[in-house]
């Protein structure tokens, strides 16, 4: 996708705040990036409307420095906390109504591949626990199912926590929510469990603590829908505001699940596994070179 579409003409120029300017003139578009790289360029806008500490907004600064290709990316996401960074981010972004995401990047997907044959154009699904695991969660399976070449990321913060604090299908049982003062009733939605059986040629379980991991597991899941099947990675983004810890606080909570119920994890079919250790053997250049264009 070119830049192009971005890029104001110069006298509307003139009436854009300088992030968007920068946004356009120094993100992640045209040189290969990686979560350490985080800084030296412009992937988001610095006064994004989360709150402060969120884990989101942290998630979706990783994923966006982890796509192997943004320029030729498009995200497809739904209402939620995700929304408000992606629509403030270098990347391009298409909103769905609420649960439709995986349908609509679905038709997307099919439609660029008869359009661009020889380019690959990734399409992510990027969306929230309730998007995903509640509203969404047929269209989810459905699109796993019939085994579409969509890479689709949960931002697990375990709450509707834009709209005040209900229980998710993703809280924990037990946890105690400003919409849920009884407790949650029941136990986590296994998505991850169920992506392993639903069809994902890769999936991988990991959390804000991690920013290399969370990279690591973006890019895998990206490159390997381009060629095999639909892929999975979810992320545990604890929310300040509704979990009622201090912001500063986000990554100890983080590093704690992964001692606990947010452990580390990834899986991937025999074809992905062969496929990464392809690419991890050929050099730099011929590593890049599906990425740009397909055979």
């Amino acid at each position: 996708m070119s830049t192009k579409i971005i890029t104001p003409v110069a006298q509307f120029a003139e009436l854009l705040p300088q992030e968007y300017k920068d946004l356009v003139a120094h993100g992640p578009y045209h040189e290969r990036r990686s979560v350490r790289d985080l800084g030296t360029f412009k992937e988001i806008v610095d006064e994004h409307p989360h709150c402060a500490g969120c884990g989101v907004a942290l998630a979706v600064r990783l994923l966006a420095a982890a796509l192997p290709s943004p320029a030729d990316t498009l995200i497809v996401g739904t209402p939620g906390c995700s929304f408000f960074s992606l629509v403030q981010t270098a990347l391009n972004y298409s909103n769905t109504a609420f649960g439709n995401q995986n349908a609509v990047a679905a038709g997307l997907k099919r439609m660029l591949e008869i359009r661009f044959p020889r380019v690959h154009k990734d399409v992510v699904v990027v969306a929230g626990d309730g998007g995903i695991a509640d509203i969404g969660l047929d269209l989810t399976l459905h699109s796993w199912f019939r085994r579409e070449k969509i890479t689709t990321v949960m931002l697990d913060n375990e709450v509707y926590a834009n709209t005040g604090g209900q229980e998710s299908g993703m809280s924990r049982q037990g946890r105690v929510l400003n919409m849920a003062p009884r407790g949650k009733l029941f136990p986590k939605i296994p998505v991850f469990e169920l992506a392993k059986v639903s069809g994902c040629v890769y999936g991988a379980r990991v959390t804000v603590a991690g920013p290399y991991k969370v990279g690591r597991a973006v890019r895998n899941a990206v490159l390997l829908a381009r060629e095999l099947g639909p892929t999975y990675v979810q992320v545990y983004t604890p929310c300040p505001t509704n979990m009622k810890f201090p912001p500063d606080q986000t990554l100890r909570v983080a590093k704690e699940a992964e001692k606990d119920h947010y452990s580390f994890e990834e899986f991937m079919s025999a074809e992905a596994a062969e496929y990464l250790t392809r690419l991890k053997a050929t050099s730099e250049e011929s590593e890049k070179a599906p990425e740009l264009a397909k055979p």
